[in-house]
């Protein structure tokens, strides 16, 4: 664990990387998006740049068409956070409390913003096999996937059926409940598709799918989460920043310490 953090800690060393970081997490961005920020630097520099931020894992790279673009991964931030800064200070709450605001209804008129759409990619590490990894992400999310729709004070419980057409789905009292989570393909224990608001309001699409990798003796779980509809502006982050909490710290802390 100290030698992976020490590749992100080597990462962040760097303005021109600390600027990188921030411009990926307005939007993902190609790397000649990316030289156009520096115009002061050259694109081998750039292209260095990125390669370390890959090393760190900070940066994650997907084809699209043509092109290759760059996501942020804040995944071992909340990593660094969880070691250096978590273990000092309670900050779980707020993580919770980010996703609770927005999955639970509002009072008043909202004002929702013009059509657009986002795309999350995060990838983790986890010590042990992809089938003990995608058991817990399906069969076992209830176990430790904190976030809930049910109205305050009242107990809900999850089921989850990993095949196509099953539900991930909460449930309360009688005949009450939401559905996380429309299962459309599964090839287990490689990866699983779902589409479903996660908590969105409205005229939106969401889809998301978990990849599973062997890696190193462990399993490297990749997320992907594609949203596009009346977004409202601050959903893109709050789930960022929700992924990272349940896949960094609650699933991988389950799965690796059960």
């Amino acid at each position: 664990m100290d030698e992976k953090l020490s590749t992100v800690f080597k990462a962040l060393g760097h303005p021109i990387r600390r600027h990188i970081l921030d411009l990926l997490k307005q939007s993902p961005k190609t790397t000649g998006e990316l030289i156009e920020y520096f115009p002061d630097v050259t694109r081998y520099a750039i292209m260095k740049h990125l390669r370390i931020l890959e090393e760190g894992n900070l940066v994650l790279v997907r084809r699209e068409g043509k092109y290759k673009r760059n996501f942020l991964n804040a995944v071992p931030l909340q990593e660094v956070h969880n070691r250096w800064v978590g273990k000092y200070m309670e900050t779980t709450a707020s993580s919770l409390l980010n996703l609770q605001s927005l999955a639970e209804p509002k009072g008043g008129n909202e004002t929702m913003a013009n059509t657009k759409d986002f795309h999350i990619e995060q990838e983790i590490f986890i010590n042990a096999t992809r089938a003990e990894v995608f058991h817990a992400l399906t069969e076992k999310a209830g176990d430790w996937w904190e976030f809930r729709i049910a109205p305050k004070g009242v107990s809900s419980h999850f089921t989850f059926d990993p095949v196509p057409g099953g539900l991930f789905m909460e449930k309360w009292g009688d005949n009450e409940g939401a559905v996380w989570g429309n299962v459309y393909y599964v090839n287990a224990p490689e990866e699983i598709r779902l589409y479903g608001h996660l908590g969105m309001r409205g005229a939106v699409n969401s889809a998301y799918t978990y990849r599973l990798v062997e890696k190193d003796g462990g399993t490297l779980l990749q997320l992907s989460h594609s949203a596009s509809g009346l977004l409202e502006e601050q959903w893109e982050q709050e789930h960022a920043k929700g992924w990272e909490y349940l896949l960094g710290t609650l699933l991988k802390n389950y799965v690796e310490n059960k």
